[in-house]
């Protein structure tokens, strides 16, 4: 039976390899868009990404100085026992991390109020963050797995989540979905962006698919509709830092939830910035 410190170990070490690591798919989408670049711009940054990458992970620095807001996607076999504790011990592991990483100190004091105002200061603890609520999902099987990604703050500033009016066509509602990608990433500014989506039937359901989306997202594997959102992307010219060139999109992850009738399909987008995601995992059988 696994421990509460081994759960806070593994957690904390998560966060740390989520905060500080490319994954191999991610690294060699990097490679692959630096080689196939015309810009000498975009391909000084994309090599210059990769090189900040290589160096965050030999040194263990975070990938960003925004280090993030910790998100827990937590999947349990529908024949796991849940060992006792086990979410609080996940709650102390990523303050662990925090404080290891180190995160950046961003938790703000005070009651609603002045959290929402900012007025009475931020805290200098950097484990005060307090992570983002815990999504779970079931899976087969007796383990338990657990994905931690640290949201940076300014892609939230360009993510979206609005109805759309499907009119029985699935390209209405992908070109809109083109119209705020192309549209987020003009602004941005940390290009090239990693575009997630999530399509669902209500706010709550279609930005926690969003989320899903990141989790489970592979570079190296696009569907067709994702692909045609990142080359339709690619096609603004934005580049690389806004320098120009064919990079301004790296890959879109879209997961698609149960649909109901209606005219509406309810679309939630993250736009994120050039080290999106920010993600690790790890897994136990319970």
């Amino acid at each position: 039976m696994i421990t509460r410190k081994e759960i806070v170990d593994k957690t904390a070490e998560t966060l740390l390899k989520a905060s500080t690591v490319f994954r191999p798919d991610q690294l060699e989408a990097y490679k692959r868009a630096a080689e196939s670049e015309d810009s000498e711009h975009a391909k000084w940054v994309l090599n210059n990404i990769i090189k900040n990458a290589e160096i965050a992970e030999d040194k263990v620095f975070p990938l960003c100085d925004d280090t993030g807001i910790p998100h827990v996607l937590v999947e349990v076999g529908e024949d796991a026992v849940v060992p006792a504790g086990f979410f609080s011990a996940v709650e102390e592991g990523v303050a662990e991390g925090l404080r290891k990483l180190p995160g950046r100190p961003m938790a703000v004091k005070g009651n609603d109020y002045e959290r929402i105002s900012q007025s009475a200061g931020l805290s200098e603890d950097s484990s005060d963050l307090a992570m983002a609520p815990m999504q779970i999902r079931r899976i087969s099987g007796k383990k338990i797995r657990l994905t931690l990604m640290m949201y940076g703050g300014g892609p939230e500033i360009r993510g979206k989540t609005l109805r759309v009016f499907h009119k029985h066509s699935v390209d209405t509602v992908v070109n809109e979905m083109i119209e705020w990608a192309v549209e987020g990433a003009k602004l941005l500014g940390c290009l090239p962006c990693i575009l997630s989506f999530g399509i669902g039937r209500s706010n709550l359901e279609a930005a926690s698919l969003s989320m899903e989306a990141m989790a489970k997202g592979n570079f190296t594997v696009q569907s067709e509709m994702e692909k045609k959102i990142t080359d339709e992307v690619n096609k603004a010219g934005y580049g690389a830092l806004g320098l120009g060139g064919k990079t301004t999109a790296l890959a879109t992850f879209v997961k698609v939830g149960p649909q109901r009738a209606s005219g509406i399909r309810v679309v939630s987008m993250r736009l994120g910035c050039c080290f999106d995601p920010r993600r690790a995992e790890w897994e136990f059988e319970a």
